[in-house]
Protein backbone atom coordinates (compact mmCIF):
# COMPACT_ATOMS: atom_id res chain seq x y z
CA UNK A 1 0.00 0.00 0.00
CA UNK A 2 1.37 3.40 -1.02
CA UNK A 3 -0.06 6.68 0.19
CA UNK A 4 0.97 9.84 -1.62
CA UNK A 5 0.69 12.61 0.94
CA UNK A 6 1.89 15.90 -0.48
CA UNK A 7 4.69 17.86 -2.12
CA UNK A 8 6.28 21.11 -0.99
CA UNK A 9 7.90 23.95 -2.92
CA UNK A 10 7.49 22.52 -6.41
CA UNK A 11 8.91 24.65 -9.23
CA UNK A 12 6.42 26.71 -11.25
CA UNK A 13 5.93 25.39 -14.78
CA UNK A 14 3.08 27.65 -15.92
CA UNK A 15 3.22 31.36 -16.88
CA UNK A 16 0.90 32.17 -13.94
CA UNK A 17 3.69 31.24 -11.49
CA UNK A 18 2.11 27.94 -10.46
CA UNK A 19 1.88 24.34 -11.61
CA UNK A 20 -1.01 21.89 -11.93
CA UNK A 21 0.76 18.87 -10.41
CA UNK A 22 -0.14 15.21 -10.34
CA UNK A 23 1.91 12.08 -9.60
CA UNK A 24 2.31 8.86 -11.60
CA UNK A 25 3.50 5.88 -9.53
CA UNK A 26 5.14 2.80 -11.03
CA UNK A 27 6.27 -0.36 -9.26
CA UNK A 28 9.49 -1.24 -11.07
CA UNK A 29 10.70 -3.23 -12.87
CA UNK A 30 7.15 -3.90 -14.13
CA UNK A 31 5.97 -0.58 -15.62
CA UNK A 32 2.53 -2.08 -16.31
CA UNK A 33 1.54 -1.58 -12.68
CA UNK A 34 0.90 2.13 -12.35
CA UNK A 35 -1.39 4.59 -10.63
CA UNK A 36 -1.99 8.31 -10.94
CA UNK A 37 -3.19 10.93 -8.46
CA UNK A 38 -5.73 13.59 -9.25
CA UNK A 39 -4.51 16.89 -10.73
CA UNK A 40 -4.27 19.79 -8.28
CA UNK A 41 -4.74 23.13 -9.99
CA UNK A 42 -2.58 26.24 -9.48
CA UNK A 43 -0.42 25.14 -6.56
CA UNK A 44 3.22 24.54 -5.69
CA UNK A 45 2.32 22.72 -2.46
CA UNK A 46 -0.28 20.09 -3.40
CA UNK A 47 -1.90 17.85 -0.79
CA UNK A 48 -2.70 14.61 -2.59
CA UNK A 49 -3.58 12.29 0.33
CA UNK A 50 -4.36 9.36 -1.99
CA UNK A 51 -3.79 5.66 -1.33
CA UNK A 52 -2.91 3.00 -3.90
CA UNK A 53 -2.53 -0.78 -3.54
CA UNK A 54 -0.09 -2.69 -5.75
CA UNK A 55 -0.71 -6.15 -4.25
CA UNK A 56 2.88 -7.42 -4.26
CA UNK A 57 3.95 -10.40 -2.14
CA UNK A 58 6.15 -9.37 0.79
CA UNK A 59 8.99 -11.58 -0.49
CA UNK A 60 9.21 -9.61 -3.75
CA UNK A 61 9.82 -6.25 -2.06
CA UNK A 62 13.66 -6.43 -2.13
CA UNK A 63 13.57 -6.70 -5.94
CA UNK A 64 11.12 -3.84 -6.43
CA UNK A 65 11.40 -0.05 -6.57
CA UNK A 66 8.72 2.63 -6.47
CA UNK A 67 9.08 5.31 -9.12
CA UNK A 68 7.19 8.58 -8.58
CA UNK A 69 7.01 11.04 -11.49
CA UNK A 70 5.55 14.47 -10.74
CA UNK A 71 4.02 16.19 -13.76
CA UNK A 72 2.47 19.56 -14.52
CA UNK A 73 -0.85 19.04 -16.30
CA UNK A 74 -1.28 21.05 -19.50
CA UNK A 75 -4.65 20.88 -21.23
CA UNK A 76 -3.46 21.61 -24.78
CA UNK A 77 0.15 20.41 -24.84
CA UNK A 78 2.38 17.68 -23.51
CA UNK A 79 2.48 17.52 -19.72
CA UNK A 80 5.74 18.86 -18.25
CA UNK A 81 7.85 16.59 -16.05
CA UNK A 82 8.50 18.47 -12.80
CA UNK A 83 10.71 15.81 -11.25
CA UNK A 84 11.09 12.24 -10.06
CA UNK A 85 11.71 10.18 -6.95
CA UNK A 86 12.80 6.55 -6.83
CA UNK A 87 12.26 4.73 -3.55
CA UNK A 88 14.51 1.70 -3.23
CA UNK A 89 14.72 -0.91 -0.48
CA UNK A 90 10.95 -1.34 -0.17
CA UNK A 91 11.41 -4.12 2.38
CA UNK A 92 13.04 -1.66 4.80
CA UNK A 93 10.26 0.86 4.17
CA UNK A 94 7.59 -1.80 4.81
CA UNK A 95 9.27 -2.91 8.04
CA UNK A 96 9.03 0.64 9.41
CA UNK A 97 5.34 -0.05 9.67
CA UNK A 98 2.26 1.39 8.04
CA UNK A 99 1.68 5.12 8.13
CA UNK A 100 5.36 6.04 8.57
CA UNK A 101 6.00 8.97 6.18
CA UNK A 102 9.08 8.85 3.97
CA UNK A 103 10.23 12.19 2.51
CA UNK A 104 12.51 12.45 -0.51
CA UNK A 105 13.83 15.36 -2.56
CA UNK A 106 12.51 15.45 -6.09
CA UNK A 107 15.22 15.04 -8.73
CA UNK A 108 14.73 17.63 -11.45
CA UNK A 109 17.22 17.23 -14.26
CA UNK A 110 20.66 17.37 -12.66
CA UNK A 111 19.55 19.23 -9.53
CA UNK A 112 17.25 18.81 -6.60
CA UNK A 113 14.14 20.94 -6.03
CA UNK A 114 11.05 20.51 -3.96
CA UNK A 115 10.16 17.83 -1.48
CA UNK A 116 7.72 14.97 -1.87
CA UNK A 117 6.02 12.97 0.85
CA UNK A 118 5.17 9.34 0.22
Amino acid sequence: VVRVLRALDLPAKDPNGFSDPYVKIYLLPDRKRKFQTKVHRKTLNPVFDETFTFGVPFGELPARRLHFSVYDFDRFSRHDLIGQVVLENLLEAAERGPEVPIWRDIQEGGGVRGHGGT
